[in-house]
């Protein structure tokens, strides 16, 4: 594990924490019941198999 070898200062540890950006889940085109739409891929194969359903 890294270990800080010297004090970091209070913004400098901000202005770093304030560059990290979450990215946006990336979806794939499902279809269900003739209807097609854009889901994350971590829950494509949950809606094919209709433990999930599509919301109007």
């Amino acid at each position: 594990m890294a270990v800080p070898k010297f004090k970091m200062s209070r913004a400098r540890t901000r202005s770093r924490r304030a560059n990290w950006k979450a990215s946006n889940a990336d979806l794939q085109q499902v279809t269900v019941r003739g209807r097609t739409t854009a889901v994350p891929r971590r829950l494509a194969k949950a809606y094919q198999r209709g433990l999930l359903q599509i919301d109007d």
